[in-house]
C-alpha cells in the first residue's frame, strides 16, 4: 500500500519523516510547542506504518487514557482524511483501546501515568511491539522509567521481516522532566547519534488556522508564552518549585573550601517496606564527601555498615541521624544515634507542619544560595539528584496555614520512585535547624 504525508510545507515534519525511515534513529523528540504539529505528525508515521506493513503492531501512549480519548481520536480522522484514508480500513475498539486494520495491523492506546500497584510499570514488560510514541511526553506523570520501560518493547514484532528499525516518537512541550536533560545535551552538541531532538514551533506548521498565534498571544500567560508559543525551555513556569534549577546542577561544583568545616555528620534514609534503596551520605560541613546507594538488607546489616563508617571517620552519635519511619527505627534503636521523624513537630516553633517541611525549605534555601556540594561522579546518581530536588515545591501556596511540602506519593507519582536522595539531604539540615546540637558555626 502506497499513503502520501503531505507536509504542506512543515519542514520541522518533513525531517522527522527523514529520522522514522533511515536506519540509524531509535528515538526522536519532536518538541515543542503549541501548534506545531505534533500529534498530527505521530498519528501519521504510526497509522501510515500499520496500513503499509500488515500485521505489524504500535502504540501511542500518553498519561492518561482520557486524553487519548479526547484529543488524539480526532486527530487520528483528520490524519486519515488527510491521506485519504477512510474509517473502512479500520475499526476501533473502545474497551481495549485498540485500533485493528484491514491488513490485521493493530495499534494501541496505552496510559502511562505511575501506579502505585506496578511502580516497575512491568505492564509493558510483555508487550511485542514494531514501534511507538508518546504523546505529550512532558506531561506530569510521564516518567523516564515509563519511557524506557515502553521502549524496550519496540522492534521486537516483525521489524527484521520488513527492515523496520524500532523507532520511539515522543512529542512535547518545553518541560523540566527527564526530556530537558535531551535537550540540554542536543543545544550542546552532545545528543546521541541514536537520538534525534527537533524543536518545532506554530510559525512551522503552515496549516494552521488564520488568527491562531494571535489568540496565543492573547490568551497565555507571559510563561505559558515562552514555553508554548516561543518554544523556550529554559523558562520557569512553576511558581511553587522551590529550588532553582541552575542552583540544583551548581550543587555538583560548589567545591568552595568554606563549605568544609570540622564538624561531620552521617544522615541516612533506611529502606522501607517495599523497593525503596537505603540513600546513606557522609558530610564534612556542608560538603556531603560521598553518597553510598545501597540496595535494602537486612537492619542489622545497615546498623553494622552505618556504625563502622562512623568509626572509620570519628563521627559521635549526635552528628548521625536516621529517618525513623518504619523500619529505620530498628537502626536508631541499635546505634542510638538522632532519629529523624518526617511528621514529628518542627523545631524552634517555626510556622511548618511538620519537621520534614521545615528542613526541606531549609535545605531550598542552602540550595539557592550555593551553600552545599555534593561530590558525586555517578551520572546516574547526579540525574537522579537533580529530578528530586526538582520536585521539591512548597504544598498550598495560597494557605494562611503552616507552611508544607507536596506530599511523598505525589512526588513518586510525577518521578517513579521515592525521592530518597532528597529525603538523605533534607536530614542534614537536622543539625542547622537544631541549634543544641549544631556547632559548625
Amino acid at each position: 500500500m502506497e499513503l502520501e504525508f503531505n507536509t504542506n510545507g512543515n519542514e520541522k515534519q518533513k525531517e522527522a519523516c527523514q529520522y522514522w525511515i533511515d536506519n540509524e534513529t531509535t528515538e526522536i523528540i519532536y518538541g515543542g510547542s503549541k501548534g506545531s504539529g505534533k500529534s498530527y505528525l505521530g498519528i501519521s508515521l504510526i497509522f501510515g506504518d500499520a496500513l503499509i506493513y500488515p500485521e505489524t503492531h504500535y502504540f501511542i501512549a500518553r498519561h492518561s487514557l482520557n486524553h487519548l480519548r479526547k484529543y488524539t481520536v480526532p486527530t487520528i480522522t483528520k490524519a486519515m482524511r488527510g491521506m485519504g484514508v477512510t474509517q473502512s480500513y479500520y475499526t476501533f475498539n473502545g474497551q481495549d483501546n485498540l485500533f485493528t486494520f484491514y491488513n490485521k495491523s493493530t495499534v494501541l492506546f496505552l496510559e502511562a501515568s505511575y501506579q502505585p500497584s506496578d511502580p516497575e510499570y512491568s505492564r509493558f514488560g510483555s508487550m511485542e511491539m514494531t514501534r511507538g510514541m508518546i504523546e505529550e511526553a512532558g506531561e506530569k506523570g510521564i516518567t523516564e522509567s515509563a519511557k524506557n520501560n515502553l521502549a524496550a518493547s519496540i522492534g521486537r514484532w516483525k521489524n527484521e521481516e520488513y527492515g523496520l528499525k524500532g523507532k520511539l516518537l515522543l512529542t512535547c512541550n518545553p518541560t523540566k522532566n527527564f526530556l530537558y536533560q535531551d535537550y540540554k545535551a542536543f543545544k550542546a552538541g552532545k545528543l546521541p547519534q541514536r537520538k534525534k531532538f527537533i524543536q518545532a514551533l506554530p510559525t512551522d506548521n503552515k496549516m494552521l488556522d488564520s488568527g491562531y498565534i494571535e489568540h496565543l498571544h492573547d490568551t497565555l500567560s507571559p510563561n505559558e508564552k515562552e514555553r508554548l508559543l516561543y518554544g523556550n525551555w529554559e523558562y520557569e513556569s512553576d511558581p511553587s518549585a522551590m529550588c532553582d534549577y541552575t542552583k540544583i546542577t551548581d550543587l555538583f561544583s560548589n567545591d568552595f573550601e568554606n563549605l568544609i568545616t570540622k564538624e561531620k555528620y552521617i544522615t541516612a534514609d533506611i529502606a522501607r517496606l517495599g523497593s525503596d534503596k537505603i540513600v546513606i551520605g557522609l558530610w564534612h560541613g556542608f560538603v556531603c564527601k560521598e553518597i553510598f546507594t545501597i540496595e535494602k538488607k537486612k537492619i542489622t546489616e545497615t546498623y553494622t555498615f552505618i556504625d563502622q563508617l562512623r568509626r572509620t571517620h570519628g563521627i559521635p552519635l549526635n552528628n548521625v541521624i536516621c529517618d525513623e519511619d518504619g523500619v529505620g527505627g530498628g537502626a536508631v534503636d541499635m546505634l542510638g544515634c538522632k532519629g529523624f521523624v518526617n511528621n514529628s513537630k518542627a523545631l524552634n516553633g517555626e510556622n511548618y507542619s511538620n519537621l520534614q517541611s521545615q528542613c526541606a525549605f531549609k535545605l531550598a534555601d542552602k540550595i539557592n544560595t550555593n551553600q552545599i556540594y555534593l561530590s558525586v561522579k555517578d551520572s546516574e546518581v547526579k540525574k537522579q539528584i537533580i529530578e528530586e530536588l526538582e520536585q521539591l515545591k512548597r504544598k498550598d501556596m495560597d494557605s494562611d496555614g503552616k507552611v508544607g511540602i507536596i506530599p511523598k506519593d505525589q512526588v513518586k507519582a510525577v518521578i517513579g520512585r521515592s525521592p530518597d536522595y532528597r529525603d538523605m539531604l533534607l536530614m542534614r539540615m537536622y543539625f542547622d535547624v537544631n541549634k543544641s546540637f549544631f556547632s559548625a558555626y
